[in-house]
């Protein structure tokens, strides 16, 4: 009886280097997103050499405990009362000075946008969930005033100025026209949201 004959043999040899050219090709051509993070001036770690006097009433403070309770200006606040009193606080132009300002210059409150400073404190065990919240709010109190100003200045939002600024596929000659307004707007309502120490419950 005849011998079958068996299977033929497949050739793997080059199966490593076309495995090797895959890899190359999506590391070459993969992107990789990565996340803005959050701007916020956290405190340094040494103290400076010289003193800055900074007024408390030019301080804006805001505690989160570990319930997710809110404690601003040392009384207690409901999430959604935050951002009106964070813009009431920033638009306050106390000392006459913000010509665009068109808070209630109550003389207890900020000097002008430029000297006010809002301060962020949470608990260690804040839920992370309610810390973004909160500074969403804040953000937001900023974004509004902004945007405030730039309707009046150029009838166009802050925020949609400055994502077309930050965009880049944005054409050069047109984001170097958005640079100057976007700076402009910003000088006027500097975001000076300041992380203070972390605190820990008993």
């Amino acid at each position: 009886m005849p011998r079958r004959k068996g299977a033929p043999e497949v050739n793997a040899g080059s199966m490593a280097d076309i495995a090797f050219l895959l890899l190359i090709f999506f590391l070459v051509t993969t992107t990789i997103e990565t996340d803005a993070g959050l701007d916020r001036m956290l405190p340094p770690m040494e103290p400076p050499e010289e003193d800055v006097v900074i007024r408390q009433k030019n301080i804006f403070t805001v505690n989160i405990n570990r319930n997710g309770q809110l404690l601003v200006e040392d009384e207690l606040m409901d999430l959604k009362g935050l951002r009106q009193a964070a813009v009431a606080f920033l638009d306050n132009g106390a000392d006459g000075t913000c010509n665009y300002c068109q808070g209630r210059k109550n003389p207890e409150s900020s000097d002008n946008p430029a000297k006010a400073i809002i301060s962020l404190k949470n608990d260690r065990e804040t839920k992370y969930s309610t810390y973004i919240t909160v500074q969403n709010e804040l953000v937001g109190a900023y974004n509004e005033l902004r945007n405030r100003e730039a309707q009046r200045l150029y009838g166009r939002d802050f925020t949609e100025m400055e994502g077309k600024y930050l965009n880049p596929e944005t054409p050069s000659a047109e984001r170097d026209d958005l640079k100057e307004k976007v700076e402009r707007v910003q000088k006027m309502y500097p975001q000076k949201l300041s992380e203070a120490e972390t605190s820990t419950s008993n």
